[in-house]
């Protein structure tokens, strides 16, 4: 049995009602919820929410909300990790489950394709996380520290001297999902510090929603993409 978790809390204070804000259409957790749908993955698509008109929206879609998540497990500081390990102890279901899929409820660029091919790779690999990256569209080694008068310096000096093509690229986590082992996420290792393998997704299909700065960026990103 295979099973993902879309952990969406009702809080969100940058953007409010975030996970369940309208965009193109629908409730943004909806986007996830169809993407888990159409990956013909899951047997089991399961929400992982505080709210109850978080509950009534996955329900609508088709995906499955055991008991709500305690408030001790939905503020600001709760890791990922903490929130699927709770979902994981509350439904006998999960005991079959050996690979469990984490998508964020803000992934409308996610596709099901990707999702597949990461499947694939957790289960071909003896660790504990497979985590989707994608390359800095810029040298991070060239970063800039922006000081109170405005002054700049270098975070790394010594690539000053160096050709931009010369320094090694680097990745980031793109905050849409994670597969994991469920012996893992159950005994809380960290996602970016344990056993885990990077699945590359191309830059244009990567967005963090976490501003309304990035919400705009989205809109347009998913006007292109669709």
């Amino acid at each position: 049995m295979t099973v993902c978790v879309i952990p969406a809390r009702g809080g969100s204070k940058r953007i409010p009602g975030k996970n369940k804000k309208v965009f193109f259409g629908k409730p943004m957790i909806c986007w996830s919820i169809e993407v888990a749908k159409e990956s013909g993955i899951f047997d089991e698509i399961v929400v992982s929410t505080d709210d109850e008109e978080i509950v009534e929206i996955a329900i609508q879609n088709g995906a499955c909300v055991p008991s709500l998540r305690p408030s001790r497990l939905a503020d600001d500081f709760t890791d990922t990790v903490a929130v699927i390990k709770h979902a994981i102890e509350s439904m006998v279901s999960f005991g079959e489950s050996e690979n469990i899929c984490c998508i964020y409820p803000t992934a409308p660029l996610l596709k099901a394709e990707y999702l597949s091919a990461s499947f694939e790779v957790i289960k071909g690999n003896d660790v504990d996380y497979v985590v989707p990256v994608t390359d800095y569209p810029y040298p991070i080694q060239r970063a800039l520290r922006l000081g109170k008068s405005q002054s700049i310096s270098m975070i790394d000096e010594t690539a000053y001297e160096r050709r931009s093509q010369d320094l090694d690229k680097c990745y980031h986590d793109i905050g849409q999902f994670y597969w994991g082992k469920k012996n893992a996420w159950c005994a809380g290792l960290p996602i970016l510090k344990s056993s885990s393998l990077g699945f590359k997704i191309p830059r244009q299909h990567t967005i963090d929603i976490d501003t309304p700065e990035d919400w705009v960026i989205a809109e347009r990103m998913f006007s292109v993409a669709t």
